[in-house]
């Protein structure tokens, strides 16, 4: 069973300030609650090939999975995949602007659960969901107030 996950979210922030602070992985851990750390494993920069490795925390079991860049438009979109791993797994953010100085950003997260994921996957779903929402108001809420480190 596929997992298809969107989450949305208005941030009253510029596009451009949005934009380069969420594709930036290293900040990764700042507004993702089960993100643990990120280490690059090519150059650190947020281009086509570059790979970044992850480890996380998912339904009591610590994931470490590498994601390698695979579409990157400057302010409307990134796009990341797995290769390996107990989900492999696709993550895109697209942002668009949303009044005069708002944006509108979406989180998708979509991939084939393997293992014990596969059991679990509906239940995945709405985990991952419930995540997504959390850590979208995390990142709205470090970027309105200007929290950038």
């Amino acid at each position: 069973m596929a997992v298809d996950v969107v989450t949305e979210i208005t941030i009253a922030r510029p596009i451009d300030v949005v934009a380069r602070y969420a594709a930036d992985p290293s900040n990764a851990p700042q507004w993702y609650a089960n993100i643990d750390s990120v280490a690059w494993k090519s150059s650190p920069t947020v281009q086509v090939g570059s790979k970044v490795a992850f480890v996380a925390r998912f339904l009591g079991r610590q994931l470490a999975y590498t994601y390698e860049l695979v579409d990157v438009v400057d302010l409307e979109r990134v796009v990341m995949r797995t290769a390996e791993g107990p989900f492999v797994m696709e993550t895109t953010y697209t942002w668009s602007q949303s009044g005069s100085d708002a944006t509108r950003m979406t989180l998708r997260n979509r991939g084939d659960p393997a293992g014990y994921f596969r059991w679990v996957a509906p239940v995945l779903a709405r985990a991952m969901r419930r995540a997504n929402r959390k850590d979208l108001r995390r990142l709205k809420a470090r970027l309105e107030a200007d929290v950038l480190d």
